[in-house]
């Protein structure tokens, strides 16, 4: 048996409003298949001061991703069977097309559908209909990598496989839920919240944080497989019991799901069958997080270990680090000191996909920002910069940047950084045959400003700054899925005389789509 620190638990449970603070939240830990600890704090709905529970149905968002993949498990085996279905989906796709085991472990080189949404022209706002996600997806023709060589998140590729389980068993998602998890495992609250823009129990997602203070988040998509089921701390609990009472039968569905997956080259992956893999104080953990305006949550397991954590909020604190938190407190272990930094890390370059990577360094860390998010370095025995997925190495002409998880490596050159740039230059129309979609940039007294225009209709103007010669981004800081794109990273492209006919435009989600200009 496993020893935790409950004490050092309950202390922590206690600290969490304080140390992530917000509307409210639900957390809970488990060990032997028994609930040690669980705390309900704040409110449902700050308004009517209805308060939280841990009864209260919240968003569980991505975490659904692992019910998909059990689902298809238990009702279709193994997914090759699944794999002429693909192209139905992908019409018009002139590449390799992926597997659908490569599209459960986000091998499929696909670009996300939601930040895809983005160069539609969609606001962040408006509906997105069960209808309007094929035709979306329909419109690839190619993706930002060949699949099965690298991972990289990708929400439609669940969607996909949510429309062909439906297909195949003649039942919707739900039913499929119910049956082969849901009801095993005592959930007895859980549902499919397809629609966004109404939450169960009256529940209220909130942006914002404590500097800016909290507002409700409006949601308005509907989404399915890759997300969309709401369940209370209690059903979540029940699901974490339901997996360590199966934990040793390799015929259980999460023990299926949890089987170690790999590259196409044999390298070991840390995702697959909608699990994460990540270690925590000593302990190996299979898991997930959850997203969307207003709402984060994360749910961890150890399965040699026997311990569970589950946190949920209704605001957009750091679900993860809650939960890895918690797992520190019942392992007795604290954070190791930190080196300080030396001097020269800072600066930004541009690596092979067409992306600006960022380092901003502090007194004992650094923030890494190239992939959907910052991540957070620090200084490693050997000089280099680290975090559990990242490593990064000085070299004579730039930086090397190492990302296991991602089965990645590049060389980054140095990119001088630019204050201002010729607007003007830019401006115009452009057109991408990629997306059969369109962008106008707008330059007016230095400013530039971009919209996009496509399916889903012609969206906010975007703020733009330059970043170096001919590299500029375009800041999308709220979409209809969360956590939004950040900044798109803008490549200039110029014919032999030097003039502008086109440009790449990519984030780590949907990379290095061409624009040429009108």
């Amino acid at each position: 048996m496993t020893k935790i620190d409950l004490d050092a638990v309950t202390a922590t449970l206690d600290k969490l409003p304080k140390l992530y603070p917000g509307p409210g939240g639900v957390a809970g830990v488990m060990l032997d298949g028994v609930v040690v600890a669980a705390r309900a704090w704040g409110y449902a709905n700050v308004n009517t001061a209805q308060p939280m529970t841990t009864g209260t149905r919240l968003p569980i968002c991505s975490i659904s991703k692992q019910f998909t993949c059990q689902v298809l498990l238990a009702t279709l085996g193994d997914p090759a069977k699944l794999d002429d279905k693909v192209s139905a989906f992908l019409p018009q796709f002139t590449g390799t097309l992926p597997t659908v085991k490569q599209m459960c472990d986000n091998q499929s080189g696909l670009r996300d559908y939601w930040a895809l949404t983005v160069l539609q022209g969609a606001f962040a706002e408006q509906p997105f209909r069960r209808e309007d996600a094929l035709p979306l997806i329909a419109r690839m023709k190619t993706g930002h990598f060949p699949p099965g060589t690298q991972y990289s998140y990708c929400n439609c590729n669940f969607r996909i496989l949510s429309e062909m389980i439906e297909s195949e068993t003649g039942l919707a998602l739900d039913v499929l839920y119910k049956q082969h998890i849901w009801g095993p495992a005592q959930m007895k609250t859980a549902v499919v919240t397809a629609d966004t823009s109404r939450p169960e129990d009256g529940v209220v997602g909130y942006e914002g944080s404590d500097a800016t203070g909290f507002f409700p988040a409006e949601n308005a998509i509907y989404w399915v497989g890759d997300a969309g089921i709401s369940a209370s701390l209690s059903d979540m609990l029940a699901y974490e019991a339901w997996i360590d009472a199966t934990r040793d039968d390799e015929h259980s569905l999460y023990r299926r799901v949890a089987v170690p997956p790999s590259f196409a080259d044999g390298k070991p992956a840390a995702y697959g069958y909608g699990l994460s893999r990540e270690t925590i104080a000593g302990l190996d953990f299979s898991g997930h997080g959850g997203a969307l305006r207003g709402f984060r949550a994360y749910r961890l397991n150890a399965r040699a270990a026997r311990l569970s954590v589950v946190v949920m909020f209704n605001h957009e604190a750091d679900a993860h680090g809650a939960a890895e938190a918690l797992v520190q407190a019942a392992m007795g272990q604290k954070a190791p000191a930190e080196a300080p930094l030396p001097d020269g890390w800072d600066g930004q370059w541009i690596g092979p996909n067409g992306l600006l990577t960022r380092v901003e360094s502090g007194r004992n860390s650094a923030k890494l920002r190239h992939a959907s998010g910052a991540e957070r370095l620090t200084l490693a025995a050997d000089g280099t910069l680290t975090s559990p997925g990242v490593v990064l190495a000085r070299t004579a002409t730039g930086l090397n940047l190492k990302r296991p998880k991602d089965n990645t490596e590049a060389t980054l050159l140095p990119l001088a950084v630019l204050d201002s740039a010729n607007a003007a230059e830019i401006a115009g129309q452009y057109h991408s045959p990629e997306l059969d979609a369109s962008m106008e940039i707008e330059a007016r007294d230095g400013a530039a400003f971009a919209r996009f225009t496509g399916m889903l209709g012609s969206g906010r103007m975007e703020r733009m700054a330059p970043a170096g010669l001919d590299v500029w981004t375009v800041a999308t800081r709220r979409s209809m899925d969360a956590p939004a794109p950040g900044d798109w990273t803008m490549m200039i492209k110029r014919d032999t005389k030097g003039a502008i006919d086109g440009l790449i435009l990519g984030c780590w989600l949907a990379r290095e789509v061409v624009y040429q200009r009108v």
